[in-house]
């Protein structure tokens, strides 16, 4: 109910409490109607200012809350802009630190790796030339002891230990055995070991064939001859035997 109504109805109720009091001549009556009319313009006018100025009032309270409203998600959306652009600058730099890191173990580990084959590399190199140092040297007197080997063969078996007929013979063939023997002793003391005799199987790792021959009373592919010793370096063919092999009939 506005002000205005009220201020009649106001009135309206004044007037009726007049009339049903019956003690009021008619010009009383007709005097407090028009006080009863002027006081209800005075308050229509007053309240048609006071809405005015209400509504000025309102219109000017209302624009700064508008517009702290439309601020207030605007920061906060840039709050939260900030917010995710600082997590994936985290995450990205988080992200660049485990690269680093990985790349880092990984040159490492190679680092570790060529140490180890260098190591081990040297190691055999150093292995190597301690076993194979006397390579040239024993090649060397390889041809003395083939040159011993052939003078043992030349003498035949009835004299070699004949000492009542051929003393002389016997003797020396005595002195070049031990001779032979004391140096196939040295041979072996550094690594150095003869191979080669008739009836091993044919390797052509270790053996030189040089010629075939049937033999009815050996086996095929076997050693029937030894030309020529064959000698080994610590494990190693310093020179390879030379050998005839039997072939099948």
């Amino acid at each position: 109910m506005s002000l205005r109504s009220r201020s009649i109805h106001i009135a309206r109720t004044a007037l009726a409490k007049e009339l049903q009091l019956s003690s009021t001549p008619a010009s009383s009556v007709q005097r407090a109607w028009q006080q009863s009319l002027v006081q209800n313009n005075r308050n229509s006018s007053m309240a048609s200012s006071f809405s005015v100025d209400f509504s000025s009032f309102r219109s000017f309270s209302t624009k700064p809350e508008d517009s702290a409203a439309e601020e207030e998600p605007k920061d906060a959306s840039t709050e939260t802009a900030e917010e995710a652009s600082a997590e994936n600058s985290k995450t990205d730099k988080v992200a660049e630190l485990e690269q680093q890191v990985k790349d880092l173990k990984d040159n490492l580990l190679r680092s570790l790796a060529e140490q180890e084959n260098t190591r081990r590399i040297a190691k055999r190199d150093v292995e190597q030339a301690r076993s194979f140092a006397i390579s040239s040297f024993a090649k060397s007197l390889l041809e003395t002891s083939d040159n011993l080997s052939r003078a043992l063969d030349a003498v035949p078996e009835e004299l070699r230990h004949d000492h009542d007929h051929h003393p002389v013979l016997s003797t020396l063939y005595e002195g070049i055995t031990m001779t032979d023997d004391g140096l196939t002793k040295a041979f072996s003391k550094n690594g150095l070991e003869k191979f080669g005799a008739p009836g091993e199987k044919f390797d052509p790792n270790r053996h030189e064939a040089l010629f075939e021959y049937p033999d009815p009373n050996g086996e095929a592919g076997n050693i029937g001859q030894v030309m020529k010793k064959g000698f080994m370096l610590n494990s190693r063919v310093l020179r390879p035997a030379e050998v005839g092999v039997i072939k099948a009939p």
